[in-house]
């Protein structure tokens, strides 16, 4: 695993200064807790060093979002998976990296069924979400509000 958090990189205008952070994990089930706590680290550290306003539930949100999003590249996706963490205004975004082309699908709804809801959960609790195929795989990005 590699990770870091780049501060003041900024946008492609070369303009506004942008929060983020980043990881590349090798794709095993360990990268699930890694990437937990480092969206938990860098909202930590967005508030603290540059007093970005982050409710605790919206770190719980995060965690949970990345949580499953990073639990399907374990599961599904052969290969390495590479996570970007960056605040856009008042949003985080999460971009996940994966090497499996194929693209997420939701379950029709049943209460009764025991598993498969995290894609409506992260769907529930995600302001945007959308995923693109590229080259070698597909990118995952969901926005969560820091309110």
């Amino acid at each position: 695993m590699v990770e870091g958090i780049r501060d003041m990189a900024h946008d492609e205008a070369g303009q506004s200064p942008v929060l983020r952070a980043s990881a590349a994990y090798d794709g095993d089930a360990a990268m699930v807790p890694a990437a937990r706590d480092l969206v938990a680290g860098f909202l930590a550290r967005v508030q603290g060093e540059h007093g970005l306003p982050v409710t605790a539930k919206a770190v719980q949100i995060a965690q949970l979002v990345v949580s499953e999003l990073v639990t399907n590249v374990a599961k599904y996706a052969p290969g390495p998976c590479l996570l970007d963490v960056e605040i856009l205004g008042d949003d985080l975004q999460l971009t996940v990296w994966d090497t499996e082309a194929h693209m997420p699908g939701l379950a029709a709804p049943d209460a009764g069924r025991v598993g498969w809801h995290g894609m409506e959960i992260v769907l529930a609790l995600c302001r945007h979400f959308e995923v693109s195929q590229h080259a070698g795989g597909k990118r995952i990005r969901a926005r969560i509000t820091l309110d």
